[in-house]
């Protein structure tokens, strides 16, 4: 059990629109040791030195607008006060956190609170010195440029349209993509794959795909390429990340990791993607670069990303004892035998404390990371999984008392269910997700690993989820110590479909559909186990004095529900059938009951909470002798959202 901690912590940060700005501790840090925190500083400057990469990924007016907003909240001397300026700072914090004009999660343009006449007036108050202008742009085309983009509705809607029967590439606003459609780009892709290869490369990872003179080419990012003076900074403080390396296949991790990123080569990444997976005794580990693909409708280009953390040792033999009994959870899943690994391989876990998040981890986080992402590599060398435990934590203290579970949660039963085991079982069920879910399984020979198309991100993470509820009822898990007795995991099946059916509509607008893969996932399967246990009404939605609750009857079938889900789901990527797939989804993860959306809104309004969470970071200050050697690395945690945002666009723009 933790201590108590001696000095209170102010989780939260500050609130605006949908969203709550929180804290992280960094527990342990100040007992490393100077290499290992020298380590980590260098780390954490490559991670910083990404940040426009991400910006510009996420739609290629981004970083101009972020850097026209940041311009005006430092310079404007006009009245501040005003409801329209208040707006365009609110606007500014929501491009901040998502990194661009289209929400982190739903995927949406952001609507102004400001007309485009205020914010022209805005604009000519300033000095024309203060304008990021473009080479040979005048302010009045900027705002041309600019303003259709910020305030016409029709002007690159969403980031990620995910809406079947159209064309997904020409109907996002992520830039992977530039003057090709859908069909182009699968084509493309299609040409260069080997129905051979036993070794593929993920082709497109790491490119932009346009057409030029009507040819379709890529624009790879890496050094002397697209992204090229971002990445330079990058590698520049991963050198000095490998002088400091822990041992020497934490320096080949990180040479081959610079090699990637001067070369772009993609067999480079995988040889890179080998060995850090291998590095499992180091205490200090990092992500950097193009790792997870949702920003993609086409699920194959990756946004950048980057987190930096050291093991927490106490928590990490919890993760130890579910991936050392790997193969065990493989031979005994419900899957059909021709699916699954005859030999897990190379399956590690840890759970980490981070201590700087980046990229595409920032400030919205996840709290569980698999990888690599590479089927064939999952096949023969394995994966390593990691549990994010000082930002559960940081989520857990933050949410204590708020109301939530008091307003959506059934009846006391359920409420004592929660407050006695949920903490458990919900870094239980991360645990396997991650450790075991996606590890789990494998494609039938000559399967194209991006088969599903738009739909793969959905199930793969829909597999993963239903592997980690299927094994939190097991007896294994008991036998294991991983928990107290065969009732704790009633805790995660409830908050599951509480959270599936009902509560995760608070993140969406209304007479919206559900876009993002995460979300898609839950709702679908929550939606199918509901629909196929109706008869014997294992699970239920019940109404109680006008609202609306989740009631769970029979928790042993509603195991066996999310056993066949699992089943069907693995053959579904097994096989690559991309109709299975399509119907999946489409029947049961995409349409949202309005009469219940609006109900959940109504009352999750009533307890002033923001539905969407995410983070500032600490700050590392070295201090060095007369000689410039750096002599401690003092941590701190007193810098505001703005302030830290601000500083970044300072001290990290490199594009």
């Amino acid at each position: 059990m933790k201590q108590q901690e001696e000095v209170p912590f102010d989780y939260t940060v500050e609130q605006f629109a949908d969203l709550q700005i929180l804290r992280y501790r960094v527990p342990g840090f100040d007992t490393l040791s100077l290499p290992r925190k020298r380590l980590i500083y260098y780390l954490t400057q490559a991670a910083l030195e990404g940040r426009d990469i991400l910006f510009d990924q996420n739609g290629k007016y981004n970083l101009q607008i972020r850097r026209l907003l940041e311009s005006i909240y430092i310079h404007y001397q006009g009245n501040r006060s005003t409801d329209e300026f208040r707006a365009i700072e609110t606007y500014l914090k929501r491009v901040w956190f998502s990194n661009g004009i289209h929400h982190h999660y739903a995927c949406d343009k952001f609507v102004p609170g400001f007309t485009a006449a205020y914010l022209s007036e805005v604009i000519h108050s300033l000095s024309s010195s203060c304008i990021p202008t473009e080479k040979d742009e005048t302010v009045e085309e900027m705002c041309k440029k600019l303003f259709p983009v910020i305030f016409d509705p029709s002007v690159m809607p969403k980031r990620v349209n995910q809406t079947d029967g159209e064309d997904l590439v020409l109907t996002s606003a992520a830039n992977y993509y530039e003057g090709v459609t859908q069909q182009e780009a699968e084509d493309f892709y299609a040409a260069l794959k080997k129905p051979d290869d036993t070794q593929p490369v993920m082709y497109g990872m790491n490119s932009r795909l346009i057409k030029e003179d009507g040819q379709v080419k890529e624009q790879v990012w890496k050094i002397g390429g697209m992204y090229g003076t971002a990445l330079e900074r990058i590698v520049w403080w991963l050198q000095k990340a490998e002088e400091a390396a822990e041992n020497d296949i934490q320096r080949k991790v990180i040479r081959l990791l610079i090699d990637f990123y001067r070369t772009g080569d993609l067999k480079t990444f995988d040889a890179y993607s080998i060995a850090w997976l291998k590095d499992t005794d180091s205490m200090v580990d990092f992500v950097n670069g193009f790792i997870e693909s949702y920003g993609d409708p086409l699920g194959m280009k990756a946004s950048w990303e980057s987190i930096v953390n050291f093991k927490d040792m106490d928590a990490t033999h919890r993760t130890e004892l579910i991936s050392s009994n790997a193969q065990w959870f493989e031979d005994h899943s419900p899957v059909a035998p021709q699916f699954k690994k005859e030999r897990v391989k190379g399956v590690s876990a840890k759970v980490i404390t981070a201590a700087i998040l980046a990229g595409d981890l920032y400030p919205s986080t996840a709290i569980g990371i698999n990888l690599p992402n590479s089927n064939w590599i999952r096949s023969v060398h394995g994966s390593k999984s990691v549990t994010i435990g000082n930002l559960t934590d940081a989520y857990n203290k933050a949410a204590r008392g708020n109301g939530f579970r008091e307003e959506f949660v059934y009846s006391s039963t359920e409420m004592t269910l929660l407050d006695k085991y949920a903490d458990i079982t919900d870094n239980l069920h991360t645990d396997l997700h991650e450790c075991l879910g996606h590890g789990s399984g494998k494609l039938l020979s000559g399967v194209d690993p991006d088969a599903l198309k738009a739909y793969g991100s959905t199930i793969e993470e829909a597999r993963a989820d239903l592997f980690g509820l299927y094994y939190l009822a097991d007896d294994k898990l008991v036998e294991l110590g991983l928990t107290p007795d065969n009732e704790a995991y009633k805790a995660e099946y409830y908050s599951y479909m509480m959270n599936g059916l009902m509560t995760q509509l608070v993140r969406i607008e209304p007479g919206c559909n559900i876009e993002e893969a995460h979300m898609r996932n839950r709702q679908l399967i929550a939606h199918w186990v509901l629909e196929q246990g109706h008869d014997e009404k294992v699970a239920e939605l019940v109404k109680r004095d006008g609202k609306t609750y989740v009631r769970i009857n029979d928790y042993t079938k509603l195991r066996g529900l999310f056993g066949r889900l699992l089943a069907e789901i693995q053959r579904i990527k097994s096989e690559g059938d991309y109709e299975s797939a399509r119907r999946l989804v489409e029947n049961y993860a995409v349409k949202v009951d309005q009469e219940l959306h609006t109900e959940v809104l109504a009352r999750y309004r009533a307890l002033h909470l923001a539905p969407y969470k995410g983070f500032v970071n600490p700050v590392y200050t070295p201090e060095t002798d007369a000689d410039g050697n750096i002599t401690d690395v003092k941590i701190s945690y007193t810098e505001g959202y703005a302030e830290q945002m601000l500083r970044y666009s300072r001290e990290y723009s490199n594009l």
